[in-house]
């Protein structure tokens, strides 16, 4: 059974902020709470005596106490005379990294993302009747060049060129979707134990790639414009990082756009510190009027990831990475070692999509149908604390006292509608916030959606009154 030790390493990370509004005592059952829904604490791991972790976190003891008969509350962790406190088994994690939408009977799942329309399906059935007509077709027979046919390549390049970014077929990567793209980067161009640096609340495809290469991933505070500089800066000089990933178009969750100042402050640093950078560029497509991508502000160290699993159909795993010339061959390396190359077969269905324009349009019929969804979202939920903006796939509620994220969560799966608390996207040193992720798209309809809106609303003006009956 797990022990003590991992805990007081994990303690190791914990930032409390002792001049703040929020408790004490509350930081610290939050942030042990997102640990153990997590898995960072599996379950049976002992808790070490409250005098330790009162003199590990330099608290009193009365503190850890409040925070321990939090986590009892919640049924996270149990005491047993003789055994101590340990963490409780748990039936379903809620904070895993979710990609599938749920199938269960009665439930608005707005925890993923997914099509607000099914035009994708119905265009593909017209371009796989006559796919076999195309000549390229017989290349899906043989092996391909690392970095993708070149026909598919510069095909994506002349249809990025219509939305205004600026791509250069010779280092063009194609990939099997934007998390593949990731994945080749990190292997390629960093080592296990490096750092990178990413927003503290974050995509959460991107803390579980660094877990899982073991690369060492810290948050960058940010505000209501985005990731801040001056925490982004203190941060380059304390630790040396080797890469920043920034999400700048209708970020993940926070759907936060950086401005073109903004950008070019991170790009300033990013030079003056010699930190490399991940543009996850997937929401550009959504956006009418973006500012300049990174890759534009700093080629000579911008790797650009785009893709269509956000504007067209997850299931559409295409998309490419444009990198600096002096690592295009590594990542050509690194696509040969993983799969050789992304699938011809897709390059090719993706190819036919974009050359015929049948790839616009339905972006553009998503974009549509996602600003009405917004009007709805503001219709319902206008009166909360909201970040939202048109054309985006999902918003972010921030909670009335005295809701917390995974509480919240759990409330409106009974009253079924799914969500995802802020937890499942805050790097492990950081508290989260009071917020939780509404995915709008992922609605089967609108009036589906605005069912579960109000559902939503009522709970959280009912707080006190449902906390209190929870308890």
């Amino acid at each position: 059974m797990p022990d003590t030790p991992p805990l007081q390493r994990l303690l190791d990370d914990l930032r409390l902020e002792r001049e703040g509004d929020t408790p004490l005592y509350e930081q610290l059952a939050e942030y042990l709470a997102t640990r153990i829904e997590t898995g960072a604490l599996s379950a049976g791991t002992r808790l070490p005596p409250h005098r330790d972790i009162a003199s590990q976190l330099d608290i009193n003891i009365t503190t850890v106490t409040r925070a321990i008969a939090e986590l009892k509350a919640r049924t996270l962790v149990e005491s047993r005379p003789g055994r101590g406190t340990r963490v409780a088994a748990m039936e379903s994690p809620s904070t895993d990294f979710q990609t599938a939408p749920s199938d269960s009977r009665g439930v608005i799942d707005l925890s993923v993302n997914r099509p607000a329309l099914d035009l994708y399906t119905e265009t593909l059935s017209a371009t796989l009747a006559t796919l076999a007509e195309d000549d390229r077709y017989a290349d899906i027979k043989d092996y391909q060049q690392p970095v993708g046919p070149g026909w598919a390549r510069h095909a994506y390049v002349a249809w990025w060129q219509t939305q205004g970014l600026h791509l250069d077929a010779e280092r063009l990567t194609l990939v099997d979707g934007a998390q593949h793209g990731l994945s080749m980067i990190l292997r390629s161009v960093t080592q296990p134990g490096e750092i990178i640096l990413a927003d503290s609340v974050t995509y959460q495809g991107i803390n579980a790639l660094c877990h899982t290469l073991g690369r060492e991933l810290i948050g960058v505070e940010g505000d209501d414009q985005g990731m801040s500089p001056e925490h982004l800066e203190a941060l380059c000089q304390r630790h040396a990082p080797r890469m920043l990933f920034v999400v700048p178009c209708l970020h993940n969750p926070t759907t936060r756009t950086l401005s073109r100042a903004r950008r070019e402050a991170i790009v300033a640093i990013a030079r003056r510190y010699d930190v490399l950078l991940i543009e996850d560029d997937v929401y550009r497509p959504l956006q009418q009027s973006a500012p300049p991508p990174l890759l534009d502000l700093a080629p000579e160290r911008t790797f650009h990831v785009s893709g269509f699993s956000k504007c067209v159909a997850p299931g559409l795993r295409f998309g490419a990475i444009a990198s600096p010339s002096y690592y295009h061959h590594d990542i050509a390396a690194a696509m040969r070692i993983d799969c050789w190359s992304s699938s011809p077969l897709t390059a090719l269905i993706a190819t036919r999509l974009l050359e015929s324009g049948d790839m616009t349009r339905i972006i553009h019929a998503q974009h549509a149908e996602l600003v009405a969804r917004h009007e709805i979202l503001i219709e319902r939920l206008g009166r909360q604390a909201l970040w939202s903006q048109a054309g985006a796939t999902h918003a972010w509620l921030l909670l009335p006292e005295p809701w917390r994220g995974t509480d919240f969560v759990k409330a409106s799966a009974e009253q079924g509608v799914r969500l995802l608390p802020a937890s499942a996207f805050t790097l492990r040193q950081v508290v989260p916030p009071a917020a939780v992720r509404i995915n709008l798209a992922a609605a089967r309809s609108r009036e589906a959606l605005g069912e579960a809106l109000t559902r939503l609303d009522l709970l959280a003006r009912r707080g006190h009154h449902y906390m209190h009956d929870m308890a």
